[in-house]
């Protein structure tokens, strides 16, 4: 049987993220957000570790801060590390093939709680010459 091995999430860093290179060279960076739920908002957010590799770990730690949004798609596994007294832990982890950076709240909502749309007055768009058409 086939399986499939996506998710997407879309929450704010909830930390600064943490941009590191393994022996190899690889950059690799740490993004921790939070999801909130869309139907009961008042439930708790869901906490997730996005592991985002190369490129796009470099972007992420120059770019991104505290309370950035993000758009993620990625794969989801399951990391295991030893803790403290020889306690094996594990935690779910997403590893990014795509995170999009999302404008913040306030940039993208007017003062009603409303999405901005930038308007153009239609009567002051000027009108193509057909010679500046390129076909």
């Amino acid at each position: 049987m086939a399986s499939f091995n996506k998710i997407i999430l879309m929450g704010n860093l909830t930390r600064d993220p943490e941009l590191r290179y393994a022996p190899s060279g690889t950059a690799i960076c740490n993004v921790d957000i939070a999801v909130n739920d869309p139907v009961k908002r008042d439930a708790e957010p869901l906490f997730v570790r996005v592991l985002a590799f190369n490129k796009q770990a470099e972007s992420c730690g120059q770019y991104l801060r505290k309370g950035s949004a993000v758009f993620v798609e990625g794969r989801l596994q399951i990391s295991s590390w030893e803790g403290e007294g020889g306690v094996k832990r594990t935690r779910p982890e997403v590893v990014a093939q795509t995170i999009q950076f999302l404008p913040k709240q306030s940039d993208r909502m007017d003062g009603k709680g409303e999405l901005n749309s930038d308007t153009v007055d239609i009567n002051k768009i000027e009108p193509l010459d057909d010679n500046d058409i390129p076909f």
